[in-house]
């Protein structure tokens, strides 16, 4: 009997569906990217759950919604236990970051993530890099092998590892290569293993900080005289929190930066693929290259993702993320699918493509798209419709329309994406749009109350954008659940 595919999933920190070479941004160097695409497909439009990461990757892992899994915004506190690790000593650049720890929460703890199915099946798994869903320094959800960072970011050249249960300031190592280098270790030992492995690699890049220093001179100076014609050189949106960047330096240096975050970072998934080769893996092993949620460097004058601008925004720039998929023999090569799919459909998706569908948990909301990959059907039938949330924020998308809407007041958005795929012109309080408006609403609300937990429901929280504190709703354990905003 065949062995079930291996998995390499590489996620990335804040990177849009447009910053690769392949997608459309020519002055971005990304050829190892570009050749997963060549190898497999490249999908369009792949659009993440929530426009931030924690709330993001958890509804990857778990497929809920997150007012289904409690995650509503990035993870403030409940990482690390404060009292064993905050005193690291003055070389420690996290001291500020580790006065909002208490003590670990394992936001996900109760609830199955499809890692947990994996691993029961008999597959090996192994992380090497971000985690930021709680807990930081406790391997969780079948996952074997461990290796993270404390915190949700870091300083690229001063990483806060954790490796078995300790954490150490790896000052002047540069934390896109510890994690590849991690990587390769945990490959070579699963390798050797009879039984299939997923292996996680969560980079942080390309996350900020962007400044020079943080990334390695040669990225640096590749792009130093870079004009980066291709990415929107427009006046600052005026719910901008990030501060003012439109005809100042500020631009340069932040797309110069970012730019070489996600080259140092494509260097290093070469090393992967590689790997794969040289380890004769290449043909046995699904390779997945995907954001957790996406980034607006410049377009509609914001510089952040859902969480750049208050009240957060659902920009297609910060909810549509790349996803690249290669596994020889099975997936075309140098394919496109333009079909619409939500991130809630990865978890029914790698179920089905090792053989294990029965598994999939009853009440989620995704549907497996294996069929747009192994030659079946070439778009799924009946309407196709994704769906984001962010803490008030909720979003309703299909290929025509757009609708925003902010709990309880607004401001609310409608965009005629047919008409205007740029979303410039907001239709919403105009008389002629108002059936539109009505309609999309409710279909968007009738789907909500379909998958959220009424205990921890998003549309009653007060999320800011600035990091969650502990438990939502009924779980909350402390009254500022939430950051104030703008910290």
């Amino acid at each position: 009997m065949r062995k079930k595919p291996n998995i390499l999933f590489i996620l990335t920190d804040d990177q849009g569906a447009w910053a690769m070479h392949c997608s459309g941004t020519p002055e971005l160097y990304t050829p190892n990217l570009d050749r997963i695409a060549a190898s497999g497909m490249r999908f369009d439009n792949f659009f993440c759950a929530s426009p931030v990461c924690s709330p993001a990757r958890a509804s990857l892992l778990t497929g809920k919604i997150p007012s289904g899994h409690g995650v509503l915004d990035w993870i403030r506190s409940g990482s690390v236990d404060a009292e064993k690790f905050a005193a690291q000593g003055k070389e420690n650049p996290y001291a500020d970051g580790y006065k909002n720890e208490r003590k670990p929460i394992a936001y996900l703890d109760g609830q199955t993530a499809y890692t947990d199915i994996l691993a029961e099946d008999g597959y090996h798994c192994a992380l090497a890099g971000k985690w930021h869903l709680g807990d930081s320094v406790t391997p969780q959800h079948g996952f074997e092998k461990w290796y993270t960072i404390g915190l949700g970011g870091c300083c690229y050249y001063h990483p806060d590892i954790v490796d078995h249960g300790e954490i150490t300031v790896e000052h002047g190592k540069y934390v896109t290569e510890l994690f590849a280098d991690k990587a390769l270790d945990y490959l070579e030992e699963l390798a050797k293993e009879e039984e299939p492995f997923y292996l996680a690699v969560n980079f942080t890049a390309p996350h900020a900080p962007w400044g020079k220093e943080h990334h390695p001179a040669k990225w640096i100076d590749f792009y130093e005289d870079c004009d980066f014609a291709s990415i929107p050189d427009i006046p600052d949106h005026p719910d901008l929190l990030t501060g003012p960047v439109y005809g100042t330096e500020k631009r340069k240096e932040n797309l110069r930066g970012y730019f070489a975050a996600v080259s140092a970072m494509d260097e290093q998934v070469g090393r992967l693929l590689d790997a794969l080769e040289e380890k004769h893996l290449t043909e046995d092993t699904i390779v997945i290259f995907s954001a957790d949620n996406g980034m607006s460097m410049g377009q509609h004058g914001i510089w952040g993702k859902g969480n750049g601008t208050f009240p957060m925004n659902m920009f297609d720039s910060a909810v549509k993320v790349p996803f690249l998929i290669s596994w020889p023999c099975h997936i075309a090569p140098g394919s496109v699918c333009c079909e619409i799919v939500s991130a809630y459909d990865l978890f029914p998706t790698l179920l089905e493509l090792t053989g294990l569908s029965d598994r999939f948990p009853k009440g989620l909301p995704g549907k497996s798209f294996s069929s747009l990959l192994i030659g079946g059907e070439q778009e799924r039938t009946g309407e196709i419709v994704v769906f984001d949330e962010y803490g008030p924020v909720r979003m309703i998308r299909n290929r025509e329309w757009k609708y925003i809407h902010r709990y309880p007041y607004g401001t609310h958005e409608l965009y005629h994406l047919t008409d205007d795929p740029g979303e410039t012109e907001n239709l919403f309080g105009l008389s002629e749009y108002e059936a539109k408006v009505l309609e999309l609403k409710k279909q968007m609300e009738t789907w909500f109350l379909k998958y959220v937990d009424p205990a921890i429901d998003g549309v009653r929280e007060g999320v800011t954008g600035s990091g969650q504190l502990c438990r939502p709703g009924l779980y909350a354990v402390r009254t500022d659940v939430y950051g104030p905003v703008g910290t």
